[in-house]
């Protein structure tokens, strides 16, 4: 009786731990034409956008959170080391697509470290961006991104958050980030 109980008490802890965790309310997007998926939280959608991602969702409510999926052939590159560190591509990435001279953001490196899964290598990359504005109007933004290299193309998940609001999604974000997979 008493084991019965216990065993009673361990589950329903169990499920309630498992409830609480980041993956939980996330769902599965799998594009098997290109060969990835990751993981979005459960009430976002897909939406259109002009450029050059392959996908995007975003929350209904908080339309400016968003994750999109890139993909970029690039030549003559075998691996993703060949690219450069996780540092020298982060660099590259905010300098020439994220935050350009001429389109009047700015952004920072916050973090870069190289991951591997399933014998690929992700180089997961953290940075602040500054869209344009005055003093006033100017407005902050947090993204995390996951890049890796396969079959001849650059595949690039990013997550982005107000920075205000990133206190309350970073660990959704994070799993989402780690969710990434490309085959």
């Amino acid at each position: 009786m008493v084991q019965r109980f216990l065993a009673t008490v361990v589950a329903i802890v169990v499920v309630l731990l498992t409830g609480c965790s980041a993956t939980s309310g996330l769902q599965a997007f799998v594009d098997s034409y290109d060969g990835y998926e990751f993981l979005y939280p459960r009430g976002w959608v897909q939406v259109q956008v002009d450029g050059p991602a392959d996908v995007v969702f975003h929350d209904i409510i908080q339309t400016t959170e968003n994750v999109s999926v890139v993909v970029n052939s690039v030549s003559s590159t075998q691996s993703l080391e060949d690219l450069g560190s996780p540092e020298e591509v982060g660099d590259r990435l905010l300098r020439n697509i994220i935050a350009p001279s001429e389109s009047g953001r700015s952004s920072a490196l916050i973090g870069a470290s190289s991951q591997k899964a399933d014998g690929k290598t992700y180089y997961i990359l953290e940075y602040a961006v500054t869209l344009p504005g005055d003093a006033q109007t100017a407005r902050q933004r947090h993204n995390l991104s996951s890049i890796t290299l396969s079959r001849g193309n650059v595949y690039t998940l990013s997550v982005s958050a107000p920075e205000e609001r990133w206190p309350k999604v970073e660990d959704q974000f994070k799993a989402i980030v780690a969710s990434f997979t490309v085959y």
